[in-house]
């Protein structure tokens, strides 16, 4: 995928939002104390049911915007674990907005900027969230574009969401790294014809999908040496 590893070059890198830059984690990691012992359950069960209810809107073709199926995933955790604090909630949903970025991302962006790549995130999130999220991480100045799927109405892996990084990059595919850490989404990427890097952060198995990646690394901290960005 990169210029390193391959001939044809890499001209901008798109970036998936929730869980590649912004650790999704931190919002429940800040509610630990009132949590206890059903945080990490609580963590995992959102984060699943939030995907879960992206793929199956898709399906159903009942589309809802990212805050609002945070916000049903979210309730749907809190049933099934038992936990009634609706000011909890709010506290949830709030600190969504102001996710912590991965330690690497400040300075993985800066590096690949003064490379001379383009930025851009595409992401499920909500316009509103994105630009909550990325001001609050504090790496807006790098970033070229902030795509959200509600330009075109579905979730991410459908074909159109990948386009829009085509279309306001002026790009073909192939001159587009794409980086996510939900290996489903790179799949999707590398299905749609970007060179998808699949950010491993927790060593998971690799999953059974159309689309092969052109690399696997376990931080963005990897890529500017991948992609052959001088340090």
């Amino acid at each position: 995928m990169s210029r390193a590893l391959d001939p044809e070059p890499i001209r901008a890198c798109v970036f998936d939002a929730y869980g590649t830059l912004l650790d999704f984690s931190s919002a429940v990691a800040g509610e630990k104390a009132v949590l206890g012992e059903r945080a990490d359950a609580l963590d995992a069960l959102w984060r699943r049911k939030q995907l879960e209810y992206t793929w199956l809107r898709a399906l159903m073709r009942r589309h809802a915007d990212f805050r609002t199926v945070t916000a049903e995933a979210l309730d749907h955790a809190m049933e099934a674990l038992g936990i009634g604090d609706e000011g909890l909630r709010d506290r949830l949903l709030a600190a969504y907005d102001r996710l912590a970025p991965y330690p690497e991302v400040p300075a993985t962006l800066e590096r690949l900027a003064a490379g001379g790549l383009r930025l851009a995130i595409l992401s499920n999130g909500t316009p509103e969230m994105l630009a909550s999220g990325v001001a609050s991480a504090g790496i807006g100045g790098r970033l070229e574009a902030v795509l959200s799927v509600e330009e075109v109405g579905v979730f991410k892996p459908a074909p159109e969401v990948y386009m829009l990084a085509t279309r306001s990059l002026g790009l073909a595919a192939r001159e587009i790294a794409f980086l996510s850490s939900n290996a489903w989404d790179a799949h999707g990427a590398a299905s749609f014809g970007f060179r998808a890097v699949w950010i491993n952060r927790s060593g998971a198995p690799c999953e059974r999908l159309p689309g092969e990646f052109a690399a696997e690394i376990p931080s963005l901290a990897e890529l500017p040496a991948l992609l052959g960005v001088a340090s």
